[in-house]
């Protein structure tokens, strides 16, 4: 009997040591994810550890982590049961980021030079307090009951900002959330990057015909790969974008230094315009050329705010960097509910703000205009309704998109622009529904 308990154990002990060495490679993202997301919501957006931890991290398998933050030094650790430590550290006006032994203090020494002016006109264009105004053909109380269905608990959304015609009609925060509260955008990030080389565009500095010319690209089929190709996700390159497992993606994010680099290395698997494949290296590797454009680390860090971010107004609006410095384009950007609003009026007035004209108003056209392969869904670093997935909104629906239901929503025949922050997506939050409620109550 004893010996059958000790063969038991021996089994067991066995089936744990392989367990651990087959999914140890997996606490390296978790403890990532867990580390730079809690560093990054409190150092930017002012939250609390412990609400990172009950709502945030309360996902299968990062709630596995254990994660310290020391305000002193704005930097946040992170493990599972002790194993696979990972340090966050933070920067003034670069946000924060993975540390390894790659990490070079002499790149944080410089820092983007912001412009706060403040204007005393109403929001969007300014900072005063915004207009009451109430529309006639607007029905107010079919608009707050499209509310209250999208922030039902199980939807888990936290903000909602309803634009119409440059007015708020319909704004709402969750508990611990308020209109000046940065929020994450995730993969929005990827639309305010394209706008940057639309600014470029016409600035007269780039074309999106323009092939991207990478050295190690020049003796394979890599040549031929243009902007437009990566704007449109159509270059024919590998990446897997699978943040389930230790994919291209999840590698890239919690593990390496250089995002720029991460995409660049793939092997073409496709003719440029033969297949869509969504990547989030593709994203951070037109941050890495968008960097080529500039003379200095200054210019390519001062871009974005001085062309676009403070330009508008989106004093909220922080773009972190990786290691190597690079912004990442495809993840990091935060800013508060009503400054992801102003992006989305930017674009429902082709570029032109407050009389100020940003990018050419053929960009806006560009930018959705669906991506051959992509099923209607996809135009260039921007989500589209063009073939109907969502069958009660107007086909010219474009908006930013990110990882767990992050919305800029721009429907231009009906003059709106809708944010959505929140916790999850579908089948939780259902767009369709969400967007015809308000629709709806829009006579």
């Amino acid at each position: 009997m004893k010996k059958n308990i000790k063969r038991l154990l021996t089994v067991f002990v066995l089936l744990l040591i392989v367990l651990v060495i087959w999914q140890y490679p997996k606490l390296n993202i978790i403890s990532g994810f867990a580390a730079k997301n809690a560093a990054s919501t409190i150092y930017i957006s002012g939250r609390t550890l412990e609400s990172i931890e009950e709502k945030d991290h309360n996902v299968p398998l990062v709630k596995l982590a254990d994660t310290e933050y020391d305000g002193s030094t704005h930097t946040s650790l992170a493990s599972v049961y002790g194993l696979m430590k990972r340090e966050a550290i933070c920067r003034e006006g670069l946000g924060c980021v993975l540390v390894n032994d790659d990490i070079d203090p002499k790149l944080y020494s410089i820092t983007p030079k912001r412009e706060f002016i403040k204007s005393p006109l109403p929001y969007p264009f300014g900072d005063g307090k915004e207009k009451d105004t109430l529309f006639e053909n607007i029905d107010y109380t079919k608009l707050a009951t499209a509310l209250n269905h999208v922030f039902e608990d199980t939807v888990k959304t936290r903000t909602v900002l309803v634009l119409y015609k440059d007015h708020i009609i319909a704004e709402r925060y969750l508990g611990g959330f308020d209109k000046n509260t940065p929020i994450l955008g995730w993969s929005m990030t990827k639309s305010v990057l394209a706008t940057l080389y639309g600014i470029l565009e016409y600035q007269g500095k780039l074309d999106t015909g323009d092939l991207v010319l990478l050295p190690s690209w020049q003796q394979d089929k890599r040549k031929n790969i243009t902007l437009n190709h990566l704007l449109r996700m159509q270059s024919g390159l590998a990446w897997d974008e699978d943040y389930t497992s230790l994919s291209d993606v999840t590698r890239m994010l919690f593990m390496e230094s250089n995002m720029a680099a991460s995409q660049a290395k793939k092997a073409i698997v496709a003719a440029p315009e033969e297949i869509w494949n969504y990547s989030s290296g593709t994203s951070n590797l037109l941050s890495g050329i968008l960097r080529t454009q500039f003379n200095t680390y200054e210019d390519y860090l001062n871009f974005p705010y001085k062309a676009l971010i403070d330009k508008i107004g989106m004093h909220s609006m922080i773009l972190e960097t990786d290691l190597a410095g690079n912004y990442v384009g495809s993840s990091y950007g935060w800013g508060n509910t009503r400054d992801w609003g102003k992006f989305g009026l930017l674009y429902l007035h082709k570029g032109n703000w407050n009389g100020l004209q940003l990018f050419d108003p053929s960009w806006s056209t560009y930018v959705a205009t669906p991506t051959k392969n992509s099923e209607g869904v996809y135009g260039a670093h921007f989500w589209l309704n063009a073939e109907g997935k969502f069958p009660d909104v107007p086909r010219d629906l474009f908006s930013a998109n990110g990882y767990q239901g992050q919305h800029v929503f721009i429907i231009p025949s009906k003059d709106l622009v809708v944010v959505r922050t929140g916790l999850a997506e579908d089948p939780y939050f259902n767009t369709n529904v969400f967007l015809r409620e308000i629709i709806d109550a829009i006579q």
